[in-house]
């Protein structure tokens, strides 16, 4: 199964250039239906701004949009895109609400701006991995808690929660194909005490 990135969330972010106010807001969505009806949110939202310029980017379809809402041609949606088109995610809302300042800023500075208002979005929200996942239970002794730990994050994974009574038992993300191999490992790591258990297998985000 293909794995693919997408933003790990919602997020949000401002940028102030020139006395001009760049909102920045990312969503994960599965389909245009889904990006219009955020982007009509955003617009109810900031109803008194000028300009609420977006991209969004499909994998179904391979489905790439923007606009510029006003802004002169090139200036917002397309640099607001190339941010995600150069990160590689895909299934991403960006919108960028403009709240005018009084100062023009001239191409060239709409462009930076729109540009760097979706970067520090993405940041905001991060980034997963799409992927099929294999979630472990790993039941372990205290004292073997810490390098547990150390080697789900070596393999790649993460520790998605623990429950702490007469030993630990951790709930693990591991990606599938790395399961059999974590498992060993815990096997020599523990000297054959402790057996990890595949409770279910995901197609979800996780971790990158």
């Amino acid at each position: 199964m293909d794995s693919y990135l997408v933003p790990a969330g919602y997020g949000e972010a401002e940028l102030v250039e020139k006395r001009s106010r760049f909102i920045g807001q990312v969503w994960r969505v599965e389909s245009e239906e889904e990006a219009r009806a955020r982007l009509e949110e955003v617009r109810r939202r900031f109803h008194d701004a000028r300009h609420h310029c977006f991209c969004y980017v499909l994998r179904e379809g391979g489905v790439l949009r923007y606009g510029d809402d006003g802004e002169p041609q090139g200036t917002a949606g397309q640099p607001m895109l190339n941010v995600f088109l150069k990160e590689e995610v895909t299934n991403v809302l960006c919108v960028v609400t403009r709240y005018f300042g009084g100062i023009l800023l001239g191409a060239g500075g709409l462009t930076r701006a729109y540009g760097a208002a979706a970067k520090l979005a993405l940041d905001a929200a991060g980034i997963s991995r799409m992927r099929l996942w294999a979630v472990l239970a790993a039941p372990c002794p205290y004292s073997l808690y810490e390098r547990m730990r150390l080697l789900v994050e070596k393999c790649g994974g993460a520790v998605e929660s623990a429950d702490f009574g007469a030993d630990v038992v951790l709930t693990v993300l591991l990606p599938a194909e790395d399961a059999e191999a974590f498992r060993e490992q815990v096997t020599e790591l523990s000297a054959g005490a402790v057996e990890v258990l595949t409770e279910e297998e995901r197609f979800q985000p996780g971790p990158l």
